[in-house]
C-alpha cells in the first residue's frame, strides 16, 4: 500500500466502484442461478463477495471512508442474520484495521512535528503500528522517561481525503441505506462531515483525553491513558493493553461480555455529567476491558479503558435534562406531557400535529431497557426495532417520518444508538435503570 491516497479523482474512481461492484454481483448472482445454483447458497456468496469489496474500499480509502465504515460497525446487529452474518467479520475489521502507511512516510511526519532528532524522544520505537484508524496509525513506543506509550501520527493529506470521502459517500447514501433498515445514511454522513476539523485537531482530542484522564485517574470502573504529549498531527499517550472489545464480542465468556456492557453504559452516561464531554466514537476499537488487579475480585474488578477522544460533544451542563424527564415520563405514561416535552425541544415542528398517544406507543418499546431492572441486549431485540421503524405500512415507520431531530441533540442520539449497538453484539445483561437513576438529569423524580 503507498501513501494515503489524495488526489480526489483516485478516490472517487474507487469508491465509485462500490455500487458498480454491487451491481456486478447482482448480475453474477442472476447467472449463477440460472446456471441451476439454490438461491439460498448464491445470495450467501454475493453477501460474502460484497462483504468483503466493502472492508477492501473502505480500508484501503481510510479517509472518510474507514470512518463511515466503522460508523456502519456497530450497528450490524440490526441487520437480519442471514445478511449480518458475511457483512460482520468485513465491517468489524474496520473497527482496528487498515492498510498501514509506509515506514518513510511516518518517520517524515515525525521529523517534521517533533524534529529532526524525534528518535531522542524514544527509547524504543515499533515502526510496524499496532492500530490503525480513519486518520491516523498508532506505534508502540517507549518515552525517554521508560514509559510506555503509543504514538498517534496523523496521515498526510487526512483532512482533504476525510471530505473527499463524505462527498463522495453522501451521492450513494441512497443506495448504501439498505444495509442498515431503519436509519437515514445521509445525516450521518453529514454530521461527520461537519466534524472533520474538530476530529484534525490533535490539541482539541489532547485536552478532551487530559478532562477525562483527570476526572477518571481514581475510579475503580474506567480507565482513560494520560497525555504525555502533543503537536501537529502527532499524539502521544500512555499505553494501555487489555482485551480489546471487538475480541469480547467475539470470544467473550458472559461475564465478560455483561460487566463490558455495564461499564459502556456507565461511561456514557456518568461521562458527560463529570466532565461536561460525551465520549462520541463508541465503536468497539475505541474499548478495551482491563482484569482487576486483584484476580480473587472476578469480574467485578474489571475495568473499562477507553480510547480516542477526537470526537467529542461539548455538553457544559451533562445530558439535558429533558431527555432524563421525557424518559422518566414515558415510562409513566405521560402521553400529554411528553408530547409537549418533545414540542418545546423541536422534536415535533409546530407545523406538524401528532396524537400524542402514538407518539407514546412509538417510545415505549424503544426505551424498554430503561424501564427493567436489569435488560439482556440481543441481537434480535435491535433487529425488531429496526424493522418496525423501517416498515413503511407500520404506523411507527410513519410516525417517524414526522419527527424532527434537532441539531443539538444529533450527536447525543447517534451516540447512544451506536452504544445501544455495541451493547448488542456483546449480548450484555446489563442494569441500565441504575446508570439513568445515578446519571441522566430528570431521570429521577424531584422531591415533592
Amino acid at each position: 500500500m503507498s501513501d494515503l491516497p489524495r488526489k480526489a479523482v483516485t478516490r472517487t474512481v474507487k469508491l465509485a466502484a462500490l455500487p458498480l461492484g454491487f451491481a456486478g454481483r447482482a448480475t453474477w448472482g442472476l447467472g449463477k442461478r440460472i446456471g441451476g445454483r439454490s438461491a439460498e447458497i448464491v445470495a450467501g456468496e454475493l453477501q460474502q463477495r460484497t462483504a468483503e469489496q466493502l472492508f477492501k474500499v473502505l480500508g484501503e480509502l481510510k479517509g472518510g471512508a474507514m470512518k463511515f465504515g466503522q460508523a456502519l460497525s456497530v450497528f450490524e446487529s440490526a441487520l437480519p442474520e442471514e445478511v449480518a452474518g458475511p457483512y460482520r467479520a468485513a465491517l468489524t475489521k474496520l473497527q482496528d484495521a487498515a492498510p498501514p502507511m509506509p515506514t518513510r512516510t511516518v518517520h517524515a511526519v515525525l521529523a517534521e512535528r517533533l524534529g529532526q532528532e524525534w528518535r531522542e524522544l524514544f527509547l524504543e520505537f515499533e515502526d510496524k503500528p499496532s492500530a490503525a484508524a480513519s486518520i491516523g496509525q498508532v506505534h508502540r513506543a517507549v518515552w525517554h522517561d521508560g514509559r510506555e506509550v503509543a504514538v498517534k501520527v496523523q496521515y498526510p493529506g487526512a483532512g482533504e481525503a476525510l471530505l473527499s470521502d463524505l462527498a463522495q459517500l453522501s451521492r450513494f447514501a441512497r443506495l448504501l441505506g439498505p444495509l442498515i433498515p431503519g436509519m437515514d445514511i445521509k445525516p450521518l454522513i453529514t454530521e461527520m462531515r461537519d466534524r472533520v476539523s474538530e476530529e484534525l485537531d490533535y490539541a482539541l482530542e489532547a485536552a478532551a483525553q487530559r478532562k477525562h484522564a483527570e476526572e477518571f485517574a481514581d475510579d475503580p470502573d474506567v480507565v482513560v491513558p494520560a497525555v504525555v504529549h502533543q503537536s501537529e498531527q502527532v499524539l502521544v499517550t500512555e499505553w494501555m493493553d487489555g482485551v480489546p472489545l471487538a475480541e469480547v464480542i467475539a470470544d467473550g465468556t458472559e461475564e465478560q461480555r455483561d460487566r463490558a456492557g455495564q461499564l459502556l453504559a456507565r461511561f456514557l452516561f456518568s461521562g458527560p455529567a463529570r466532565t461536561g464531554l460525551l465520549h462520541a466514537d463508541p465503536h468497539p476499537g475505541n474499548f478495551r476491558l482491563l482484569p482487576g488487579a486483584d484476580e480473587d475480585e472476578g469480574p467485578e474488578g474489571w475495568r473499562l479503558g477507553v480510547l480516542d477522544f477526537g470526537t467529542v460533544d461539548r455538553l457544559p451542563g451533562g445530558l439535558p435534562e429533558t431527555i432524563g424527564t421525557c424518559l422518566r415520563m414515558t415510562l409513566e405514561g405521560e402521553a400529554e406531557t411528553v408530547y409537549e416535552l418533545l414540542r418545546a425541544e423541536g422534536f415535533v415542528k409546530e407545523s406538524v400535529a401528532l396524537d400524542p398517544d402514538a407518539v407514546l406507543e412509538y417510545l415505549v418499546p424503544i426505551i424498554e431497557p430503561a424501564e427493567a431492572e436489569s435488560f439482556v441486549f440481543t441481537r434480535a431485540w435491535m433487529r425488531t426495532q429496526a424493522a418496525r421503524l423501517a416498515d413503511i405500512r407500520s404506523p411507527a415507520h410513519q410516525l417517524g417520518k414526522q419527527l424532527n431531530l434537532p441539531p443539538s441533540y444529533l450527536l447525543i442520539h447517534r451516540v447512544t444508538l451506536s452504544t445501544i449497538g455495541v451493547l448488542c453484539q456483546l449480548n450484555a445483561t446489563v442494569r441500565l435503570r441504575a446508570e439513568l437513576e445515578e446519571w441522566l438529569p430528570g431521570f429521577v423524580a424531584p422531591p415533592s
